[in-house]
């Protein structure tokens, strides 16, 4: 998931808003973190469950990272100023997206993942023009892997 990641932010642009899914321990911190390394990024990149967001400031520009795992109420999200940050043109990673409701039909690209015996499955679905460009060009990783 890690390498992955790294290959996708390739294609990640700012304004981008990626969605996470899957069970626990199905590997979207990780994937999240190979994004963030792949940006640039060197630090510790820990799962935001209690913090709901955190911040990265990259010479790319600023990415946050969000999971609402424990959001149980998208109107927490409105409370928040969840909006606002989608709405700056910042890039967006955001797990447990099924928790804010109205986010997995607007992300421009949205990564579902399965893990199985032999490793992850990975299903990626693109809602925007933005998100079908980072979809046509990571379709080139499985030839890769």
């Amino acid at each position: 998931m890690r390498r992955f990641g790294q290959f996708l932010a390739s294609f990640a642009t700012n304004g981008l808003l990626i969605t996470l899914q899957g069970d626990l321990g199905a590997g979207k911190t990780t994937l999240a973190r190979g994004i963030l390394e792949g940006l640039g990024y060197s630090g510790i990149v820990k799962s935001p469950t209690y913090t709901v967001v955190e911040p990265y400031e990259l010479s790319v520009g600023m990415i946050y990272h969000f999971d609402l795992y424990r959001i149980f109420d998208p109107e927490e999200l409105e409370f928040l100023g969840f909006r606002d940050y989608l709405n700056e043109g910042y890039l967006c990673i955001i797990e447990w997206p099924e928790r804010g409701d109205w986010f997995v039909h607007s992300a421009d690209l949205c990564i579902a993942i399965e893990p199985i015996e032999s490793g992850r499955k990975i299903y990626l679905r693109s809602n925007s023009r933005e998100g079908e460009w980072v979809f046509q060009n990571i379709q080139e990783f499985s030839e890769l892997a």
